[in-house]
């Protein structure tokens, strides 16, 4: 019997929606908070060139979480279809190779960062005066390649089993780990409390010890009688379709995270470019934003304030993922059950879900935008470089979500070839050509603009591959009928 048939099924679709959204878009401002309380810490500091350097780092610590996305996401779409064909065995098999080839993965990433650390810093536009920081965090990060992958991959598999809560709280557990750890590792002195100062290593080993506990929580959850998930070594199997299935949507997924990697790195590049060049120009007053409100801009403040924005945009961001994610085992248990009108009707009230919370974030950001970046830093170049930034990202934000609602459906049904044109779609091949030529044209400012611009074109991209799609569900439905 399946603990969560009568959401899947008969729960009316506001219900269900919530139900399964609120928890991970709780868990996905928890992933916000997560990454904030690295950057805020670490920002106590008061060195742009740490700050730059975490942020630098990051998209290679993403590549770790892509992995995860293999089996998280990957997984998670698998199981909740085979939920709905009422394949329990299946189930098992599919979250028991998850968790050994996850640990097989994480420990493989971990070693090529350790080996390839320096060709892999001075790709990722390291400065002179970043490049040890950001060293010394990678090194860490790489050691607990197996925790970051696990962590990601199980945070998503017990929501594919409809354990919304539990994923939450066990990203909440891991949360408030770090957020214990972070101020002991980094800095020097609190409220006149001597501290072990480490820096950006604190950061790094903080982030460790949260995903451990997470971990830690998500097997205590699946060993009890409240799981249909297993790690158990007996149920492991790569054969019969497992690992197959499992690769073919997790690859799509996770070739979004590594394409956000690399997007981040050529944008950290271009930024670095400005390392030796004084900027000033007027502030932002239109659409084709200025930056820095008359305040010279150079070193790492590009990198720090590019930084900054896209941590408080995170946020907006991961809010609308999570609405998107939420509803994917919802969408994956339909799918499987053939019950396409239920699909279609959790879909749109999604959809209107994720528009109406991008509209209020982008008021809410615009009218506090200065308050935001200052949670992150107070220096003055930064902050005003920063809210200029934000602003521009923010374009998007009231339409990205329906790109978002749209990727996981494809993905939920298995729709493999979608899911992975529109992965290369945003951050490959709309994204990577728009942001070298916009760089070209209007320096700057056209690196700021060509996400909210690459997010526009793959909201278009994602509502054309629908349309076929949708063709298919009514044929189907009245030959059934």
């Amino acid at each position: 019997m399946i603990k969560n048939i009568d959401l899947f099924e008969k729960a009316p679709v506001p219900k269900a929606v919530l139900k399964l959204a609120v928890p991970t878009v709780l868990s996905m401002i928890v992933t916000v908070l997560y990454n904030m309380v690295d950057a805020f810490f670490v920002g106590l500091i008061n060195d742009p060139s740490q700050f730059a350097a975490v942020n630098v780092a990051t998209p290679v610590f993403m590549f770790l979480m892509a992995a995860g996305n293999i089996f998280g996401m990957g997984g998670s779409s698998f199981l909740s279809r085979a939920l709905g064909e009422k394949k329990m065995d299946k189930v098992k098999s599919i979250s028991s190779f998850c968790f050994y080839a996850g640990i097989v993965t994480g420990i493989a990433g971990g070693m090529i960062i350790t080996a390839l650390m320096h060709q892999i810093l001075t790709a990722v536009g390291t400065t002179e005066t970043t490049y040890g920081f950001a060293r010394d965090y990678l090194q860490i990060i790489a050691y607990g390649g197996p925790l970051i992958v696990i962590g990601m991959a199980f945070t998503n598999l017990l929501r594919g089993e409809g354990a919304a809560n539990a994923s939450m709280f066990g990203m909440m557990a891991g949360t408030a780990a770090n957020i214990i750890l972070d101020p002991i590792f980094i800095l020097d002195e609190l409220f006149g409390i001597k501290l072990l100062g480490m820096g950006v290593k604190g950061a790094a080993i903080a982030t460790l010890i949260g995903n451990a506990v997470s971990i830690f929580f998500y097997i205590f959850h699946i060993v009890s009688k409240n799981s249909l998930l297993s790690i158990n070594p007996r149920f492991f199997k790569m054969g019969e379709g497992i690992a197959s299935g499992v690769v073919s949507i997790g690859l799509p997924a996770s070739l979004t995270n590594i394409l956000m990697s690399l997007s981040a790195i050529v944008t950290n590049k271009l930024l670095a470019s400005y390392y030796s060049v004084e900027v000033v120009e007027e502030p932002l007053r239109s659409l084709i934003t200025t930056f820095s409100d008359g305040v010279p801009i150079f070193g790492d403040v590009p990198t720090a304030a590019m930084g900054v924005a896209l941590k408080a945009n995170m946020l907006v961001i991961f809010v609308q993922l999570g609405l998107g994610i939420g509803i994917a085992p919802l969408i994956g248990y339909n799918f499987g059950a053939r019950n396409f009108k239920r699909l279609k009707s959790v879909m749109k009230f999604s959809i209107l879900l994720n528009v109406v919370a991008g509209c209020a974030l982008t008021a809410l950001y615009f009218l506090f935008s200065k308050q935001i970046v200052n949670i992150f830093s107070k220096d003055e170049a930064v902050v005003n470089l920063g809210i200029s930034i934000i602003h521009a990202l923010m374009v998007s934000t009231p339409v990205i979500g329906i790109m978002f609602v749209l990727n996981f459906t494809f993905q939920a049904m298995g729709k493999a070839v979608q899911s992975l044109a529109l992965a290369i779609s945003r951050q490959g091949v709309v994204f990577l050509p728009l942001i070298l030529a916009l760089n070209r044209i209007f320096g700057m400012r056209g690196i700021v603009f060509a996400q909210p611009i690459a997010d526009g074109i793959a909201v278009l991209i994602a509502l054309a591959m629908f349309i076929p799609i949708n063709r298919s569900f009514k044929k189907e439905s009245m030959h059934r009928s």
